[in-house]
């Protein structure tokens, strides 16, 4: 009897699996995040955990069962529904949606889902659904990690511009004890204190730098925005890097209107800013870096942008200037992470980094910042 209960169901699993499938589809359709998938997509290894589940009804062991779950069938399935924006609990959602189709499928035909039929089915959905959040919840926390250590290094790459602004304005401290009569040896032990530790903190960021140089540029961004002054904070940004473009003779000069308000992040704002301006002053050794912006009146957004008259970009670069890796050979400590920055801060806004460049000429880097809603 209990084997005639096994071989019913595996055969109304084979003869029934299109509607069993269209059935499964209908209600999980119904999880956010498998609105707008196909149907290849959505099915994924549904029809093969069905053909397992049928021969496993037929065979009355656990073999096949076992084959199944080593194969990797579940964890495949589980790496794609990351890929698929699924959250973990969508994941285990639809393999039980399953189980209710096969059970609503055995009702229907007088079919009583007890004993071995129904331990045999629970076995393959709940072993498969424990392979499935294993390997989604594994790689989660590799992205997870992934995109921390990647912060990470965002975070030390753009210590270097003030760091190097701060070890600027020590150099020339130095030139104005040592010609200063009335230095004290307390102010000469205070700038050799303030040195060793802009070493060390210059150290430090080597050191996340090299040990994140291969990370891949794909981090989600968390924005704080509000609606605030440009002018000051442009300012006060050519105030903290001047020090830098003195050393080359670069002036650094603020066209941005001084009424002009933006929607932001103040914080990536400043970031992006920073890295735009340092590497055009690297590229601009004697010239002018202008940073500004214009509203658009109708839409309500604003396009900045940061131009210099320095060296340009050479063509076979210009579309790969924001990948991460990407530098200039010629430039001795480049970490190809600067324009990567700005892009990936730019894109949280919602925008797109762009640049217009010409060898001899120079060029300017443009983005643009939505409105408040």
């Amino acid at each position: 009897m209990r084997t005639a209960h096994r071989t019913k169901l595996a055969e109304l699993v084979e003869q029934e699996q299109d509607d069993l499938l269209a059935r499964w589809r209908r209600a999980v359709r119904e999880l956010p995040s498998a609105k707008e998938l196909d149907t290849p997509t959505l099915n994924d290894h549904i029809p093969l955990l069905l053909a397992e589940l049928s021969a496993a009804l037929r065979s009355g062991s656990d073999d096949t069962i076992a084959h199944a779950l080593a194969v990797g069938s579940a964890p495949a399935h589980g790496l794609q529904r990351l890929t698929d924006t699924f959250d973990i609990e969508e994941v285990v959602a639809e393999y039980n949606i399953l189980r209710e189709c096969i059970h609503d499928l055995a009702e229907r035909h007088s079919l009583r889902m007890q004993g071995e039929p129904f331990h045999v089915l629970n076995r393959l959905l709940d072993g498969a659904i424990g392979a499935a959040v294993q390997s989604y919840g594994a790689q989660k926390a590799l992205e997870v990690r992934a995109r921390r250590e990647e912060y990470l290094a965002f975070v030390a790459h753009d210590l270097r511009t003030p760091l190097s602004a701060i070890a600027m304005s020590a150099q020339v401290l130095e030139l104005l004890l040592a010609d200063a009569s009335a230095a004290t040896p307390q102010a000469a032990s205070m700038w050799k204190a303030l040195t060793r530790n802009v070493q060390h903190l210059n150290g430090l960021v080597n050191k996340v730098m090299d040990e994140n140089a291969n990370l891949v540029t794909e981090s989600g961004v968390k924005l704080e925005r509000r609606t605030f002054d440009l002018w000051p904070l442009v300012e006060s940004l050519i105030h903290d890097i001047n020090p830098v473009a003195g050393t080359g003779s670069t002036a650094l000069v603020n066209d941005v209107p001084e009424d002009c308000e933006v929607y932001a992040d103040a914080g990536l704002l400043r970031r992006i800013l920073q890295n735009l301006i340092a590497n055009a002053i690297d590229h601009t050794p004697r010239g002018t870096v202008t940073i500004g912006a214009s509203h658009d009146h109708d839409t309500g957004a604003t396009a900045l942008f940061v131009r210099d008259d320095g060296a340009g970009i050479a063509a076979d670069r210009r579309q790969r200037v924001f990948e991460k890796g990407e530098r200039d050979s010629e430039k001795d400590g480049s970490t190809g992470l600067g324009l990567a920055i700005v892009k990936t801060f730019v894109e949280a806004h919602g925008g797109e980094a762009v640049v217009d460049t010409e060898l001899g000429i120079g060029s300017t880097f443009r983005f643009t910042l939505k409105p408040a809603p």
